[in-house]
């Protein structure tokens, strides 16, 4: 491949001229104990790091940049760190997801605007890789990300324990009162005991494992857990390949197309993914101009097996487990001719060349195309009169008497209100109850929180009962399991037909056939829609107006209109005076 001369560097626009500016910028190099032979000649490598202390599952990003730092310095490059919003899963409210495009225009406008020829991308918590990516793509700079891996798997009483999979499920168990306020903390002080983020093949890990099956990761990235010394290794070679990248000019759309889009959507379901993945993935691929549609991650689904045998689609195992196994190209390695393997990767190799040499040590963890853990792909499209745009459920983590239901919806407009009825050990309801929340979509939430995996009301919980059909425009966790129908689109703060349903209004699921349907007439319906009034704006002024204008709905990726790739001419570059 070509080597790019180094005058023609991005970088030297700001360092190479003998103007006044220029002296500037050297001169402030300078001021930071910098000489010429630190940026001559040098592709300059921006390290995006979102490490804070609001972000547990980057605690170890300080150090973890110094490796790759460590790693462009070997490869000939100048590092340049810098700062991005870190997207605290456990601690950013309302909602991270309020804050995804408010990163990716972070990383987007921080790009554009730096001497820099080149990124090494740091995330791994739920909502930082899709941010972090579609920034990047926007910018359309050579990239590489490097994913914070899992935490090491918890522990109490003898028990491994599986991040939020096992806090939902055990909390239930608290609600039911069949567990200890002792045996409650026990959990809460084993379920989370390294950096790294969640174990479980949840959002978090679900991202990591799509940006390496799209190809924006080294081989075999995607599945180091944080803990690991291997990990630092990584992060060092992150470094060196960012700066032969910038030379070999292997600028995102190389890398993302139409195939390496299916290849990712492909191991999203293989893998047992998270709903959240749907809403990430279509952001992503629109951000490379790749027109990807709810329909094609269904038909995708419909013939990719589950087999990660991970929770919390599969029973026994956590991402540590499936590291050992083999990790992710093992997967795509099972997963065969499903993939197309002629796909370029930021390694600058195939896809099939990074994988050929990777083997399945255990197949009980991941599973061959003939024993997998469920038939089909992870999640279903579902449309219908109650979500003529969509809406998402994840059946492979779910009672499979839910595949087809029948039930009178009970309908929530708010979380208080939701709450208050899952705490009322008297509230009248059956095992065949609808459970609805809505007012909780990307404007409603604001931000599209994750309130979908609505608790089981305890009315149920003290029968024995420990799932129901569940249904709102929110999100829910990866990490979370049960009958829950989400991203309902439209949603009903904009008038979508959730808005019109009521609480006795019989609601059908249909898994099989992708339907969900309310039971009501049309003219019924042209009655209610009447009668709708639309609420007030969740924000009148700031980024929550910005958002609340801009977002699109769920089934277009939540991204902000004007952020599409098709919206408007392409942004030039800085000029320099």
């Amino acid at each position: 491949m070509t080597k790019k001369d180094p005058k023609d560097l991005r970088s030297a626009r700001w360092f190479a001229p003998d103007d006044l500016r220029s002296f500037g910028h050297r001169s402030r190099a300078m001021q930071m104990g910098l000489g010429p032979d630190d940026w001559e000649g040098r592709p300059v490598i921006a390290v995006i790091n979102t490490w804070s202390e609001a972000q547990p599952c980057h605690m170890h990003f300080r150090d973890r940049a110094e490796f790759i730092k460590k790693g462009i310095w070997q490869a000939g490059g100048h590092p340049m760190e810098l700062p991005a919003h870190s997207l605290s899963e456990s601690y950013l409210k309302p909602t991270s997801m309020l804050y995804r495009n408010l990163a990716a225009m972070e990383v987007e406008e921080a790009l554009r605007a730096h001497p820099v020829d080149g990124v090494v991308l740091m995330g791994g918590c739920d909502k930082s890789t899709p941010a972090l990516v579609m920034g990047a793509v926007s910018a359309g700079l050579p990239f590489i990300y490097m994913p914070a891996g899992p935490m090491l798997r918890g522990n109490y009483a003898g028990k491994a324990l599986g991040s939020g999979t096992d806090a939902w499920k055990y909390w239930d168990e608290r609600r039911a009162g069949t567990i200890s306020q002792e045996e409650w903390q026990g959990v809460e002080g084993g379920i989370a005991r390294s950096y790294g983020h969640c174990m479980t093949m949840g959002t978090a890990s679900t991202m990591t494992a799509i940006a390496e099956g799209f190809g924006l990761c080294l081989p075999g990235a995607s599945s180091i857990p944080a803990a690991d010394t291997n990990h630092q290794r990584m992060a060092a070679a992150c470094g060196r390949r960012a700066v032969e990248m910038v030379w070999e000019d292997l600028t995102p759309e190389k890398i993302i197309t139409r195939a390496s889009t299916e290849n990712a959507v492909t191991v999203a379901m293989a893998t047992g993914c998270s709903t959240n993945a749907i809403i990430h993935l279509i952001a992503m691929a629109r951000r490379a101009g790749v027109p990807l549609e709810l329909d094609d991650l269904d038909r995708i689904g419909r013939t990719t097996p589950v087999i990660a045998n991970v929770r919390p689609s599969g029973k026994d195992y956590l991402m540590e487990d499936f590291y050992y196994a083999g990790g992710l190209r093992a997967l795509m390695k099972e997963l065969g001719d499903k993939l197309d393997l002629s796909c370029l990767t930021v390694s600058g190799k195939t896809l099939g060349e990074g994988i050929a040499d990777a083997v399945n040590y255990n197949p009980d963890v991941i599973r061959p195309l003939s024993n997998p853990v469920y038939h089909e792909g992870s999640l279903a499209v579902l449309k219908g009169n109650l979500a003529p745009d969509g809406a998402v459920i994840k059946p492979a983590a779910m009672d499979a008497k839910y595949q087809n239901h029948r039930g009178p919806a009970l309908v929530c407009d708010s979380y208080d209100e939701m709450k208050a009825i899952v705490d009322d050990e008297t509230h009248p309801m059956t095992p065949d109850t609808v459970l609805v929340l809505r007012n909780a979509g990307p404007q409603g939430g604001p931000g599209m929180p994750e309130w979908g995996m609505l608790p089981m009301p305890k009315a149920l919980l003290k029968q024995g009962y420990r799932d129901m059909l569940r249904l709102s425009d929110a999100r829910m966790s990866g990490t979370s399991y049960g009958a829950c129908i989400l991203h309902v689109a439209p949603e009903s703060y904009i008038g979508g037909p959730l808005a019109l349903l009521k609480t006795g209004d019989m609601v059908t699921l249909d898994i099989p056939n992708r339907r969900l349907d309310m039971e009501i007439g049309e003219e019924e319906l042209a009655a209610r829609r009447a009668a709708w009034q639309a609420p007030e704006p969740r924000y009148e002024r700031g980024y929550g107006q910005m958002f609340g204008k801009h977002v699109e709905q769920a089934d277009k990726g939540c991204d902000f209109d004007f952020l599409r790739t098709d919206f408007g001419a392409p942004v030039p570059e800085p000029e320099i005076h």
